[in-house]
């Protein structure tokens, strides 16, 4: 079983990247995986502004990501680039953070115009900071992820099925089977 961390760089507290992420982390708990979320969002603002490398906040995190043999990276989109809140804390992580980890870079936004943001974005940053393997990620359309009355999340239809692959490969990348029976 890896520990995966489940990081989520949206700055709403409403955010369908966010509720996709934790809608994906019920598969990878499914394939038996140990998922620890964590949304940037409620990491003290002064303490990642200020670059305050001892606030308590900011430690766990970096142990978190220490801890984990793999990471779930999700963001939305702004200006076709990862959210400014996620990379205050990327900068606050060692050089080589990720080294030896395996990531699954995702993103959310509301055109297919920012769909490269991953790849020209998003996965630089994550392969300079050591990642072993960086799985091939996904863009989904805010269109295309509806927040239930209970506060969960259906995916349509094709790109439900675009990121059950890529969590799949994901997986398989953590060195473990993808056992699927009461997830699918």
């Amino acid at each position: 079983m890896a520990t995966v961390l489940s990081l989520s760089g949206s700055p709403s507290a409403t955010s369908r990247t966010a509720r996709l992420l934790r809608h994906l982390d019920a598969r990878l708990t499914a394939q038996g995986h140990h998922v620890v979320p964590l949304d940037v969002r409620t990491l003290p603002a002064a303490a990642l502004l200020g670059a305050d490398f001892s606030h308590p906040a900011i430690v766990r995190a970096k142990a978190l990501v220490e801890q984990a043999d793999g990471l779930v990276v999700g963001t939305p989109v702004y200006k076709a680039a990862y959210s400014g809140l996620l990379k205050s804390l990327l900068d606050l992580l060692p050089q080589y953070a990720l080294a030896g980890k395996t990531v699954l870079p995702l993103a959310t936004g509301g055109t297919t115009a920012h769909v490269l943001a991953i790849d020209y974005a998003l996965r630089p940053v994550l392969s300079s900071m050591g990642a072993a393997h960086i799985v091939q990620g996904w863009f989904t359309l805010d269109k295309d992820i509806t927040v239930e009355p209970d506060g969960g999340v259906s995916v349509a239809a094709g790109a439900a099925e675009a990121l059950e692959q890529v969590v799949d490969q994901f997986s398989a990348a953590l060195g473990h089977p993808t056992v699927l029976a009461a997830a699918s």
